[in-house]
């Protein structure tokens, strides 16, 4: 429990739950929970249950961008209950319910117009009066019966019992929030992917020129140990023609010790861990002195 907690009370969590929440909201308002009436007349003017042989194509042509919605129902629907749940796919909208009853389509107006519930609502009542009349007798004839709906829907736009005005059919609100967040996501992750890629490219460069110095700096050291090797093998040249007797007596533990110092130095040059400035500054130091046992300083 503690660690859910932890997860839910950091940024990454917080940010979870919010895309969660946008989520269930989009599906929603998006009509995921209608039921099948609500869910098509969201995104079309008609319904056809099944079974019922209806040529949706044309039925929507008849309608065409008006705000009126029909629905043709199953001969057991309610119309109530159906009235209800396409309160969502329906929004906006004056719905005619129809279904066959023998020789003859039972009517249901159920209004979805604005402002239907509250100011005008003697309005609505007598839009879902009227939007029904003369479609009773054409139920083996669907299209027909859709041409008198229009035909009532007209009648009660003149009128102003409805308002006038084409159906419009957007995304809500979630939809766009989620797109943006898309088009956000996109940006932040690309700049984030150039800002990552320069920050590599610059560490990347810091590195080689590290490296790069670093081998200059091994070059020049493993230089002034090659030159101070050859001016010892030439030391040893003198030192072993040296007699007891020769007045040079200084010059053999000098030499002694150079060599014996320089001894010490060697394991230290196949070191990679080693201070370079350290090690050169010593092979200059004996540098000197062999110079000095060389008579050249």
């Amino acid at each position: 429990m503690s660690s859910v907690r932890r997860f839910f009370g950091s940024m990454f969590g917080l940010a979870v739950v919010g895309c969660l929440g946008l989520a269930a909201w989009a599906a929603w308002s998006a009509g995921a929970f209608d039921g099948p009436v609500g869910s098509q007349l969201r995104t079309s003017s008609v319904y056809v249950a099944p079974g019922m042989q209806i040529d949706e194509a044309a039925a929507e042509r008849i309608i065409g961008n008006r705000r009126l919605t029909v629905a043709f129902l199953a001969k057991d629907a309610d119309f109530s209950d159906t009235c209800d749940s396409i309160s969502g796919g329906a929004a906006g909208t004056l719905a005619l319910l129809l279904r066959p009853d023998n020789d003859e389509f039972d009517k249901y107006g159920c209004s979805r117009l604005p402002g239907a519930a509250d100011v005008h609502l003697g309005k609505a009542a007598v839009a879902e009066t009227r939007i029904g009349n003369g479609v009773d007798g054409f139920v083996h004839r669907p299209l027909d019966a859709l041409k008198v709906a229009v035909v009532n829907y007209d009648q009660l736009v003149s009128t102003h019992t409805v308002p006038d005005g084409a159906r419009t059919m957007t995304p809500s609100l979630p939809r766009y929030l989620i797109a943006a967040s898309a088009v956000a996501v996109v940006i932040l992750g690309a700049t984030a992917l150039y800002v990552g890629s320069r920050r590599a490219a610059a560490k990347a460069e810091a590195n080689r020129v590290r490296r790069t110095a670093a081998s200059d700096a091994h070059a020049e050291l493993s230089a002034a140990a090659a030159v101070l090797a050859q001016e010892i093998i030439d030391l040893d040249t003198r030192y072993a023609r040296q007699r007891p007797d020769d007045s040079e007596h200084g010059f053999a533990p000098a030499y002694r010790r150079l060599v014996t110092d320089y001894a010490k130095l060697l394991p230290s040059l196949t070191q990679p861990d080693t201070d370079v400035r350290e090690l050169k500054a010593r092979v200059e130091k004996m540098l000197t002195r062999s110079r000095k046992l060389t008579g050249r300083s």
